[in-house]
């Protein structure tokens, strides 16, 4: 199910969620507390456009763990498919338009994801590789889900069936409209599954001495 779209409102052109820091800046500001310049507007505005740049290099592992609207997920995936430098510039641009509609809470969310891809340890990474493998696994292979179950006996297994029955019909209708040399997109419950599995691995990690 696609998120709901944030609340909030334009000013000179750049959308402001309502509840943001810039919301309450702006508040501040018509109450005389402080002066809010389209200078600042701008520094954010540049901030937001080079998240959005620093989104098409995050480890899919990572991407996954973000809660992103669906359309931004799309276009991060549509601008890594351009090669022509003018279509690429738009598609960015475009980027950063949806990027100035996040709330606080998911940019806050992307900046800790690009960190941990810098500052990840051979541990981390190894985990998402095997996080992305499992998932790989359930999705393919009905028996990987009683193979899950002794590694994670706690988990919802109605859910998670749920889960991998969506993702597989959703590769079956992506393969079905996919066009020649398009790159496969996914949904909603294969990004879920990953990250089911993924807690569940760092939980694991933790609890080891």
């Amino acid at each position: 199910m696609a998120r709901k779209p944030t609340k909030g409102y334009f000013v000179k052109g750049h959308f402001v969620a309502e509840g943001s820091e810039l919301d309450l800046e702006l508040k501040r500001a018509l109450k005389g507390d402080v002066e809010v310049s389209k200078t600042d507007l701008k520094k954010r505005s540049d901030r937001l456009q080079a998240l959005g740049e620093q989104l098409l290099t995050l480890r899919p592992g990572l991407m996954d763990t973000l809660d992103l609207p669906d359309k931004l997920i799309e276009a991060i995936a549509e601008a890594k498919r351009i090669t022509h430098f003018e279509g690429k510039r738009r598609q960015m641009q475009f980027i950063g338009k949806l990027m100035r509609q996040l709330d606080d809470d998911a940019v806050a969310a992307i900046e800790t994801a690009l960190q941990v891809q810098h500052q990840s340890s051979a541990a981390d990474t190894l985990r998402l590789h095997q996080a992305e493998q499992w998932r790989e696994r359930l999705i393919a292979d009905d028996q990987a889900l009683q193979d899950w179950l002794t590694l994670d006996p706690d988990a919802d297994l109605q859910h998670l069936r749920s889960l991998i029955r969506q993702a597989r019909k959703d590769a079956q209708a992506q393969r079905a409209a996919e066009r020649p040399g398009e790159a496969q997109r996914h949904g909603r419950s294969y990004r879920e599954i990953f990250q089911i599995v993924r807690e569940r691995l760092d939980a694991q990690a933790a609890s080891q001495p």
